[in-house]
């Protein structure tokens, strides 16, 4: 019998998109090992030359110019794609495409960016008769998301439906399921035993990440964290900044016993674990991995447009604060060297339901399960977690 094959679809736009395309493949195959899944940024594999010049040149405007990056995503913030940008996406991905979907023949397409979603879309219209889902990966649900040809939207939140829904999307083509996290975030590691395996000090532990967007290189911020580095520990991830982490590594400032410096790991969930507190950047990804894992978070300088409504989202629901002034840092820690243990506002609830049978939390393995029942069109989908997190506003 030929399994049964999931494409899923990205691009490099941040690390989000694709990250949640390959956690949601690592859940499917964990429940079910027998389906084929194959991950692709769409823009990188078929421009390779191209690609990186584009994302160069956005993470370049991130930087210098965020607001204009705000006022645009506001401004378009309920338009679809124009005709001049679907034209553009055709005349790039269109044919190249449809070649490595005749070569893959997957029996579901998976999109977690709004232009793979765009250029599937205009493949079915053109004849193309393979399901297409789009999961979307913040808590915020811009317009260029939306298309007709779309089988089914994954969302984050209730909320995020409504909106969908307000903009002529069907009932019965969105579902609730949160943004997908690789099954390391589906449980929790007991803190003292982790840090013992990842040879840390079994203290208050503070972990800062954003490095590779820039966000350890605010002074101001990480003076301030520094200053209480004798009584909390202080776990700085840099990510891909390699050039910032070699800074940092020469800098008398952080050559302490009680600070540790890394690059890239692969070992997030094992570090979120063994931390009490995260401070970051409001990236869709990074919140729902510590959503699942229940660690408190201090947002810090949000990007204009969904990073917003990311950060609106979760301190609205009590499982973090925004930095808007020092006394806000100052508290947190205090709090954490005085040995207080920062609790979620909301903490967790025994169902997935509320009284009336409403979608009300988050379960990490939950979209994972829904797009492997839909797959197999049965409702038997086993689900690995059992706990839940509030997601609904």
């Amino acid at each position: 019998m030929r399994k049964k094959r999931v494409l899923i679809l990205s691009e490099g736009f941040g690390s989000g998109h694709t990250q949640a395309g390959y956690a949601l493949a690592a859940g499917m195959k964990r429940m079910n090992p027998n389906i084929q899944t194959k991950v692709i940024e769409l823009g990188s594999f078929l421009n390779p030359t191209v690609a990186p010049w584009i994302i160069s040149a956005y993470r370049l405007t991130i930087h210098t110019n965020p607001g204009l990056v705000g006022l645009l995503y506001r401004k378009q913030h309920a338009k679809r794609l124009s005709k001049l940008t679907t034209m553009a996406l055709h005349r790039l991905f269109y044919h190249h495409t449809a070649e490595v979907i005749e070569h893959l023949r997957p029996d579901l397409i998976i999109s977690t960016h709004p232009i793979p979603t765009n250029i599937i879309s205009r493949l079915k219209a053109a004849g193309l008769n393979v399901p297409l889902y789009t999961v979307i990966t913040d808590y915020d649900a811009h317009a260029s998301w939306i298309n007709a040809e779309v089988d089914r939207f994954l969302v984050s939140t209730e909320s995020v439906r409504k909106l969908l829904l307000d903009r002529g999307v069907y009932s019965q083509n969105v579902q609730v399921t949160g943004i997908p996290v690789h099954p390391d975030f589906w449980l929790t590691e007991d803190k003292t035993s982790v840090r013992r395996l990842l040879k840390i000090k079994n203290m208050p532990t503070v972990f800062i990440m954003g490095g590779g967007w820039g966000l350890v290189s605010n002074q101001k911020l990480t003076r301030q964290i520094n200053s209480f580095k004798e009584q909390v520990q202080l776990v700085f991830c840099l990510g891909n900044n390699e050039k910032l982490l070699d800074k940092m590594k020469h800098d008398p400032m952080y050559q302490h016993e009680n600070i540790v410096l890394m690059g890239h790991t692969n070992e997030i969930s094992k570090w979120m674990d063994a931390s009490d507190l995260l401070i970051t950047k409001p990236g869709g990804m990074t919140c729902t991995e510590a959503l699942a894992k229940g660690l408190p978070m201090l947002f810090c300088e949000s990007l204009p447009g969904q990073e917003e409504k990311n950060r609106e989202y979760f301190v609205k629901l009590g499982y973090g604060e925004a930095l808007n002034n020092e006394n806000v840092l100052e508290e947190w820690l205090r709090k954490l060297a005085r040995g207080e243990q920062i609790q979620i506002a909301r903490g967790f609830l025994p169902s997935r339901f509320d009284s009336l049978g409403r979608e009300c939390c988050y379960s990490p393995s939950l979209c994972a399960s829904e797009v492997v029942r839909l797959l197999n069109g049965s409702d038997q989908a086993r689900v690995l977690t059992t706990h839940g997190i509030p997601v609904g506003i």
